[in-house]
C-alpha cells in the first residue's frame, strides 16, 4: 500500500484522526460544565486518591500501590539513573522472571512500553530512557479489555459504562511473503511500520509459515495498532459485581477504565484467570468509541455522556470537601504533559 492510499485511508477512517480534530468540535460542553463548577479542572476530585484526579502526570506506581496486590502483576518502580547493576540485583531479589514488561512511571498513548526478552533488551532500554520506570511480571493471558466504571460518591454500587475488547496487532502468515511484507497489506499494520521497524529490524524479513499468526505488538494500545471492539453488550451483573468488589476496595476511585488481561469474560465474570495491567483515571478515554463501525457522532456522544458523569462525580466529591485543582496548577500540569510526551516519542 504506497502513501496516498495510506493517507486515503487515514481520512476516510476518523479513529486515526488527531486528538484535536476528535475533541475541538465538543470542547463547548467541556466548557459548559467548567462555567457550571466555576474550575476548568474539576476534574481533580473526581479521584480523589490519584494526582491531578489520574487527568495527567500522574504516576502509575502510586495508583498500583493502591490496588490489592493480588489483582495486579508484581512491580517494582525504578528511579532514572539508577546503576544497570543495582537494577539487575532488584529484579532477582523481588523473583522477577523474563520476559518482563517495561514502562514509563508516567506515561501515556503506551510511549515506552516494551516487553523486554532478556538481560541484553533490558540494558538497552535503559540506556534509551530518561525516566523513572516500571519493571513488571509479563502477564500470559492472551484477551485484553478496558472496563469504563463509574461510581457516585453517594452511592455503595457503580455501574459499567463500556466495554472495549482489544485485537492484539498480528500479522497470519501465507508461506511466501515476509513479515515486512505482511504488514505493508493490511492499513492498521503498515500505519506502524515506522515502529515496528524500530523493534523487529531484520527479523522482518522472515517469511511466516502459511497460517501462522505472529502478534507484533502484544498490548492493547490503539496508538500502537490495536484494533478496538465495542463489547459493551456483554455488560452483565456478575461481572459488574467483580469490577465494584475490586474498585470500591481502591480508595477514592471513582471514575476511570481499568484494563485488564485475562483468559475470557465468562471467567472475568466470575473473578477468575484475569489481572489489571493498569486503571486510568479522570483522564479515560470511554474507548469502545474507537471501534470501526462507530461513526464521530457515535464518538462524540459517549465521549460527553462520560464527561456528564466526570462533573457530577467531581461535584460531589467537591462538596464532601475535596478541591478542585488551580489554574496555575492546572496549566502547568498541562505543560509539563505536554514536554514529557515529547520526550517519551522519542524513545
Amino acid at each position: 500500500m504506497n502513501n496516498w492510499k495510506l493517507r486515503f485511508y487515514k481520512l476516510m477512517h476518523w479513529e486515526y484522526w488527531a486528538l484535536e480534530a476528535i475533541y475541538y468540535p465538543i470542547f463547548p460542553v467541556w466548557l459548559y460544565y467548567a462555567i457550571k463548577a466555576r474550575s476548568f479542572f474539576f476534574f481533580n476530585a473526581a479521584n480523589p486518591s490519584i494526582k491531578n484526579g489520574g487527568m495527567a502526570m500522574e504516576s502509575k506506581k502510586e495508583i498500583y500501590d493502591l490496588i490489592p496486590s493480588e489483582y495486579i502483576p508484581k512491580t517494582i518502580l525504578i528511579k532514572r539513573n539508577t546503576p544497570i547493576p543495582k537494577i539487575l540485583e532488584t529484579i532477582l531479589i523481588e523473583n522477577l522472571r523474563f520476559p518482563l514488561i517495561v514502562k514509563p512511571d508516567i506515561g501515556m498513548k503506551a510511549f515506552g512500553v516494551e516487553k523486554i526478552k532478556d538481560t541484553n533488551g533490558l540494558q538497552s532500554y535503559i540506556r534509551r530512557n530518561s525516566e523513572d520506570f516500571l519493571v513488571q511480571e509479563f502477564i500470559g493471558y492472551p484477551n485484553e479489555v478496558g472496563i469504563f466504571y463509574v461510581r457516585y460518591p453517594n452511592e455503595n454500587k457503580g455501574r459499567i459504562t463500556g466495554i472495549v475488547s482489544k485485537e492484539f496487532l498480528s500479522v497470519t502468515g501465507n508461506g511466501k511473503d515476509s513479515l515486512l511484507q505482511l504488514i505493508k497489506q493490511n492499513p492498521r499494520s503498515h500505519l506502524q511500520l515506522t515502529a515496528l521497524k524500530k523493534m523487529y529490524g531484520l527479523q522482518l524479513n522472515k517469511i511466516l509459515p502459511e497460517n501462522k499468526k505472529f502478534i507484533l505488538v502484544p498490548y492493547g494500545s490503539h496508538t500502537r495498532g490495536a484494533k478496538f471492539i465495542d463489547a459493551s453488550e456483554r455488560i452483565n451483573k456478575n461481572l459488574l459485581k467483580v469490577i465494584d468488589s475490586i474498585c470500591t476496595q481502591i480508595p477514592g476511585f471513582y471514575y476511570g477504565r481499568l484494563d485488564i488481561l485475562h483468559t475470557s469474560l465468562e471467567e472475568l465474570s466470575i473473578g477468575e484467570n484475569f489481572s489489571i495491567i493498569e486503571i486510568n483515571g479522570a483522564g479515560s478515554e470511554p474507548t469502545h468509541i474507537y471501534d470501526p463501525k462507530h461513526s464521530l457522532f457515535f464518538a462524540w456522544h459517549e465521549i460527553i455522556r462520560h464527561w456528564k458523569m466526570l462533573y457530577e462525580v467531581s461535584r460531589i466529591n467537591k462538596k464532601n470537601g475535596h478541591v478542585y485543582l488551580s489554574y496555575k496548577d492546572g496549566t502547568a500540569m498541562l505543560r509539563a504533559n505536554d514536554k514529557l510526551e515529547a520526550r517519551l516519542k522519542m524513545m
